[in-house]
């Protein structure tokens, strides 16, 4: 039977021993009532996998000494997904929640010229991406980003480009494929049709209820993205993220 998995915010190679914060320490000591002598697996979300013993079950702050760490190298091909925020905050978790167990290594929540903008709860989201990877059994935590305007991104992806430096999630060090999903009646290629594993980072940019504009879809055009469509159906912005993101991740 599989350990118990849980999300620390740091680890130091040196310590021997971690006390758990508050939250984690009452879902270990209360909810699941494991007792002292009793083992789990920790990881900070940054590839490190630690095998832990209870030596002080307190349900505010609950001691493990650490038994064994690995660490767990990152996908070689990393995949972003900047998709608009949408006015059902529900569906936007559930994205991310999909998009964390896919195997995304960045999200970007977008501001479009048709986003109808809702609360961006910060601690929220990062706390669903979080349960989505311990949930996958992942030791990697995808970069949640605050959202950012439309036109900011891409004036951000193509000042990259004009340095010879294409933007791209921490850790990625060569070029990226930049992709734009679109319903407009334009010439597209299916994302299935695209070289993906030419690149190791891929980019791909989903629209608002209500799709992108005119203007938008060609500033991305211009900033190097290329236009794509993702079936033959036309897709919620969530349903989008998450089909790109599996095809995308799919093929690294």
């Amino acid at each position: 039977m599989a350990l118990p998995f849980f999300y620390i915010d740091s680890y130091e190679s040196t310590s021997a021993t971690l006390t758990l914060n508050e939250e984690t320490s009452k879902h270990v000591v209360q909810v699941l009532r494991m007792k002292e002598g009793e083992q789990l697996n920790l990881t900070d979300g940054k590839g490190n996998l630690l095998t832990a013993v209870i030596t002080s079950a307190h349900k505010k702050n609950c001691v493990v000494q650490i038994q064994a760490v690995s660490h767990q190298p990152q996908a070689e091909r990393k995949v972003s997904i900047a998709i608009s925020l949408v006015k059902n905050s529900s569906r936007f978790e559930w994205f991310l929640e999909k998009a964390t167990e896919i195997g995304v290594a960045e999200i970007i929540p977008l501001i479009c010229s048709r986003t109808e903008r809702q609360h961006f709860r910060y601690d929220r989201m990062k706390g669903i991406v979080v349960s989505a990877m311990l949930q996958s059994q992942q030791t990697w935590l995808p970069v949640l980003h605050e959202p950012v305007k439309f036109e900011e991104y891409i004036r951000q992806t193509s000042s990259a480009e004009e340095n010879g430096v294409l933007f791209r999630p921490t850790g990625t060090s060569d070029g990226s494929l930049k992709l734009i999903a679109h319903c407009e009646e334009t010439q597209k290629n299916s994302i299935t049709n695209v070289q993906i594993d030419q690149f190791e980072h891929s980019i791909l940019l989903i629209g608002p209820e209500g799709d992108f504009t005119s203007t938008e879809i060609a500033a991305a055009i211009t900033a190097g993205y290329q236009p794509v469509m993702l079936g033959e159906t036309r897709l919620r912005t969530e349903t989008a993220g998450v089909v790109g993101a599996a095809l995308l991740c799919i093929s690294k």
